[in-house]
């Protein structure tokens, strides 16, 4: 008798992969926001100025897109034509 683990796996559905759309700004940011720390952390001798304004650039763009996403999700669902 054999067993497929993943048949039972239906994945994610529609509104999830939606939903995963509508975080992707934020999730990019955060992504850009971890490469520009790792660099300032792994800078040899020391960071330069344009490191931490990176960082800072970078912060900013994350606070942006959270701020945007908690505002489209406070306006409510929106309604997809079918």
């Amino acid at each position: 008798m054999s067993y497929d683990l993943f048949s039972d796996l239906e994945g994610p559905s529609v509104d999830d992969l939606a939903e995963i759309e509508q975080e992707m700004p934020l999730i990019e940011a955060e992504v850009l926001l971890l490469d520009a720390q790792i660099t300032v952390l792994s800078a040899e001798p020391a960071p330069s100025d344009l490191d931490w304004q990176r960082v800072r650039r970078a912060q900013r763009r994350v606070l942006r897109e959270a701020r945007a996403l908690l505002a489209a999700r406070a306006a409510g669902p929106t309604v997809s034509a079918a």
